[in-house]
């Protein structure tokens, strides 16, 4: 478990540098995208470790420990909500796109602060 947390941690730490060290916006999107699945596996490594079998009661008179659905329905909410920023982000890039030849970020700073 403490190599899947390292593994985990090691995605994120690679979406942040790339975020803040890159410096074409594709690579940018790209290490944001990275980064949040990195977060969300993360997430749903810290939620699995209350249970594994569903909350349905079939037998009452069997305990086990059940998994917690509220974090399954908080993390697909994460991703639907990261799927759109990531594209929100790329219809923006490709706005850039038409009117810079590059999509380097200093590039594009010198051409809009002039």
């Amino acid at each position: 478990m403490l190599i899947l947390q390292a593994l985990v941690f090691a995605t994120i730490f690679c979406g942040f540098f790339g975020i803040v060290f890159k410096q074409n916006l594709m690579m940018k999107i790209l290490s944001m995208d990275v980064m949040s699945t990195g977060v969300i596996a993360f997430y749903v490594l810290i939620a699995a470790r209350g249970g594994l079998f569903t909350p349905i009661l079939e037998n009452p008179e069997r305990t086990v420990d059940y998994a917690d659905p509220v974090p399954q329905a908080v993390i697909l909410t994460a991703i639907v909500i990261g799927f759109s920023i990531q594209a929100l982000m790329l219809v923006g890039v490709m706005k850039l796109s038409r009117d810079n030849p590059t999509l380097e970020s200093h590039e594009i700073e010198k051409t809009y602060s002039q």
